[in-house]
């Protein structure tokens, strides 16, 4: 199967299928206690479209713990950077009609929230077809190093997923249900 058609069959499966999951701010927690990251870090995040897994309450959180929180703004060439946000701030509608930071200060993020559309048991993901996240973690692991958590319904996983050489594989997806 297409990457196109996997991506248009789960987009529609999703919509019809969406749930306010409430994903659990101590499951991600015990991925940072994991990794000694419970120190004050820079967490890239995004506002979710679409009937994405609503990541907000976890940022809050996140931001009231200390972390500083960015979403992405995205430029020409399908490339996105991340700038600091709070979640006392206004968005502005972007581009492509996603809310993003005013802030122009730029955030190099020391983890990354990644929305998907589909994932498999290696934690490979399918995103909208644009590669802005393939491109972005491939240049921040040229920069630092970088934690990359896919942020999904369990009913997004699927057995076969089209990879190619430019598909960057996530270190962890975190789901309503699981961790993998």
């Amino acid at each position: 199967m297409s990457k196109k058609i996997l991506r248009n069959k789960i987009l529609f499966y999703r919509k019809n299928n969406y749930k306010a999951a409430s994903l659990k701010y101590s499951l991600l927690k015990d991925i940072l206690k994991k990794f000694n990251l419970l120190k004050k870090k820079n967490i890239g995040g995004y506002f979710p479209i679409n009937y994405e897994i609503d990541s907000l309450k976890i940022l809050t959180q996140l931001e009231k713990s200390g972390h500083k929180i960015s979403f992405p703004i995205t430029r020409k060439g399908n490339k996105m950077d991340f700038f600091e946000w709070s979640s006392n701030e206004p968005l502005l509608i972007g581009k492509f009609g996603i809310p993003e930071p005013c802030s122009k200060k730029k955030i190099y993020p020391d983890i990354l929230l990644v929305p998907l559309v589909a994932f498999n048991k290696n934690k490979f993901r399918l995103g909208y077809g644009g590669g802005y996240y393939d491109r972005y973690i491939q240049k921040m692991k040229k920069i630092k190093k970088i934690l990359t958590i896919g942020m999904a319904f369990s009913f997004q996983e699927v057995k076969k997923l089209p990879i190619n050489k430019h598909d960057k594989k996530l270190d962890f997806i975190f789901t309503e249900n699981y961790i993998k």
